[in-house]
């Protein structure tokens, strides 16, 4: 029975009961890479039209990623009453009416109902993440499963490449351009109307598709001692949750105020900079792809403590530099983020068995990371300046390097 098991999770991917459910997913992985990068080019936007500092055009991801810490643990019950399939078809219908709500938030130009519509959307994409990473991490055998996530993580950095290309070309039009705070928020308008209508349809097609109900096994070795356990008790969970907040915010906050620096550092073109904001994001798809063939010769804890570590070193020169070497240096910052998400929440949940889920909710309710730093990026650089607040961001990659190179080891198992 073991042995037949066994041989049935080992080639999974090559099923037709899987290949086609692990495609289909991993399109979805697109889709909240585009949006959550598409929402992260409001930051500049809102601040022409409200004339805010840094710290307050930071909410816009605040109150996106904050969905994540109200609705992960909800959505795990959901996945467990309605399966993955029904939860994803939801959350793609929530972010459509996340879209729509920017229409009359552009309409009367409220900064308020542009923060709802944001948090609208971040809910939306918090039931999506959180039912298909661990669909996509179910789908085969447990060892290659960070290789499998990093695969569909590199749509995740597609969609966030291209959400920048289209931010920059109907969305961060130059405020000169336009004759009053009002023709500037109604830039937002018809992408997301779009937006809305797309996913709308994709909701339809995914309802209509077969996707297999999956659940995950704890295996036959896991005693009721240890599957009693808190999922607090487990040293490595705890410590990669802490990871996945830190990475999320540094991902996130380096990218929303991305576009600022550039300017800071003499660049005049919003369009410019929005196109270097998404070769950031298409870094991390190419460290993605070319990361999943690494991960077959390094140890993922390894990899990410390498990752890490460059990452904090292109920020301390970005810090001492200025000019071209100041912004490539941030540029190059998505390459090194590339492996870390998937790596960190898989190494997170190894060993839990029967506790897996409880691990998976509480390292994606981390991701409310996304809502902290950033703001917390922000308010440094209010005080400070842009370059001087990237010392938060640095420390935060050295932590995410150490965890990848001791603090995610597991601690010993419970024996009966």
């Amino acid at each position: 029975m073991t042995a037949t098991k066994s041989s049935q999770s080992s080639s999974a991917l090559t099923l037709p009961g899987y290949l086609v459910p692990f495609i289909t997913v991993t399109a979805l992985f697109f889709i909240f890479g585009f949006i959550t990068t598409l929402n992260m080019a409001l930051v500049p936007h809102l601040r022409s039209i409200f004339d805010l500092d840094y710290a307050w055009a930071m909410l816009a991801e605040s109150a996106f990623f904050l969905a994540y810490f109200v609705f992960s643990a909800p959505t795990a019950k959901l996945i467990e009453s309605i399966g993955y399939k029904q939860t994803m078809v939801v959350s793609l219908l929530i972010q459509v009416v996340g879209c729509l709500l920017f229409i009359p938030a552009a309409r009367f130009v409220n900064f308020p109902l542009f923060l709802t519509a944001v948090f609208v959307v971040g809910a939306g994409v918090t039931a999506l993440q959180t039912s298909a990473n661990p669909y996509v991490a179910i789908l085969g055998p447990e060892h290659s499963a960070s290789i499998r996530l990093t695969l569909a993580q590199a749509f995740n950095s597609i969609g966030a490449t291209i959400a920048p290309v289209i931010a920059g070309a109907f969305i961060l039009t130059d405020p000169t351009k336009l004759v009053s705070k009002a023709a500037i928020a109604d830039t937002v308008r018809v992408p997301y109307l779009l937006i809305a209508a797309g996913l709308f349809v994709l909701g339809l097609g995914v309802a209509f598709m077969h996707l297999p109900h999956i659940t995950h096994s704890g295996g036959s070795d896991t005693t009721v001692s240890e599957a009693s356990r808190s999922i607090w008790s487990f040293r490595h969970t705890v410590l990669g949750a802490v990871g996945i907040f830190l990475y999320v915010g540094v991902e996130v906050g380096l990218a929303s105020i991305a576009v600022n620096y550039f300017k800071s550092q003499g660049m005049s073109s919003l369009k410019t900079a929005s196109f270097l904001v998404s070769l950031y994001w298409g870094g991390a798809m190419v460290g993605r792809l070319l990361g999943s063939w690494m991960l077959t010769k390094i140890p993922s804890g390894k990899l990410v403590g390498i990752f890490g570590v460059c990452g904090a070193a292109l920020l301390g020169v970005s810090m001492v530099s200025s000019g071209s070497v100041a912004i490539w240096s941030l540029v190059l910052c998505g390459f090194f983020n590339s492996i870390l998400f998937p790596n960190v929440f898989t190494l997170g949940i190894a060993g839990l068995g029967p506790l897996t889920s409880k691990g998976s909710g509480l390292i994606m309710t981390a991701v409310v990371g996304g809502a902290i730093i950033p703001w917390m990026i922000g308010a440094l650089a209010d005080k400070v300046g842009i370059q001087h607040a990237f010392v938060l961001p640095m420390l935060c990659y050295l932590y995410i390097a150490w965890y990848g190179a001791m603090g995610s080891k597991p601690s010993a198992r419970r024996t009966a």
